[in-house]
């Protein structure tokens, strides 16, 4: 897909200093060293992270959703819900794989399960629909969302997972035509497409929430986007930071925002699924988890992550 060309000038008169953005925390599910799940080190997080400020987002890419059973996927959102107490909101994936049943009752299904612990559901895209014609694709999330209070929309590039795809702007308007969807979480890691949906959003409907999902551009949030990141669950507290430093007009801004940035850049390589490895290696490290293990189908860095991530942490040290 073409991104537009946007003229710079354009493109920084977005930029909006003092603007209160809103983020999202897309939460690793951590591993204990025999291999099962750190339920009390994941509730441990989540609470720390509604704390610093940030909303939690379970059962996504960042929580292996596509390694998940159906009873896993269900026992996360009810740990959530017991970690974050009640009427404390938080989104999770509604995913579906399953090659057979109707995609409308598949997702519904999850959606009930999302919505039963007072979720909000976000919908992950799946293979049975790429490649479908816009008008097609925007009939099933309408037949989907029918009737819930609040859901939102996913676009994922490829280079996370295969069932991802980038949509046309066409498809994108379709979607923030349905009444039920708020906003979109967008991973193509293209600012420039990016700014796109932003501008798109301001012409066709302005309380529509773009998220980025760019772990690559993170100061996309001065130009409009909120952010729903998987690096977000490394450091949240430092992003509550950042975002309030940038609310605040204070100029540390940029030095947190570059750190974080830093950070970014060398999770977030190729190969870009492996950065849940990066992400268990880093909490380990600061020692917020158990272990440094993943899901066991989940990509793994290299022997040498570590030193990596090691330098990633001494430069928030340095400004502490």
């Amino acid at each position: 897909m073409k991104t537009q060309r946007f003229d710079i000038k354009k493109m920084e008169s977005r930029r909006q200093l003092g603007r209160k953005v809103q983020g999202i925390a897309a939460a690793l599910l951590p591993f204990k060293p025999n291999g099962r799940i750190a339920v009390e080190a994941f509730q441990q997080h989540l609470a720390a992270t509604h704390s610093a400020g940030l909303v939690n987002a379970v059962n996504m890419d960042t929580g292996y959703v596509n390694y998940l059973s159906e009873n896993q996927k269900r026992e996360v959102l009810h740990w959530t819900r017991e970690a974050l107490g009640k009427n404390v909101p938080f989104v999770a994936g509604a995913y579906i794989d399953r090659l057979d049943g109707h995609i409308v009752t598949l997702y519904r299904r999850q959606i009930d399960f999302i919505t039963a612990v007072g979720g909000i559901p976000i919908l992950f895209q799946t293979s049975r629909l790429r490649k479908r014609p816009g008008r097609e694709l925007a009939a099933v999330y309408q037949a989907v969302c029918r009737g819930y209070k609040n859901v939102l929309a996913f676009e994922l590039g490829s280079m996370f997972a295969p069932n991802g795809e980038i949509l046309d702007s066409e498809t994108v308007v379709r979607l923030m035509d349905i009444a039920e969807i708020s906003g979109m979480k967008h991973s193509s890691l293209d600012r420039l497409l990016e700014m796109q949906r932003l501008a798109l959003r301001d012409k066709h409907r302005p309380d529509f929430q773009i998220f980025t999902g760019n772990d690559l551009g993170i100061n996309m949030i001065e130009y409009g986007s909120d952010y729903l990141l998987g690096l977000a669950t490394f450091a949240p507290e430092k992003f509550a930071e950042r975002d309030r430093l940038w609310q605040n007009g204070d100029p540390a801004y940029y030095g947190l925002s570059d750190a974080l940035q830093y950070l970014g850049n060398v999770a977030f390589r190729s190969p870009v699924p492996a950065y849940k490895h990066s992400a268990a290696m880093f909490l380990h490290l600061l020692g917020r988890i158990p272990s440094d293990r993943t899901h066991q189908r989940s990509p793994k860095r290299p022997p040498g992550e570590i030193k990596w991530l090691q330098d990633c942490a001494r430069r928030f040290d340095e400004r502490a």
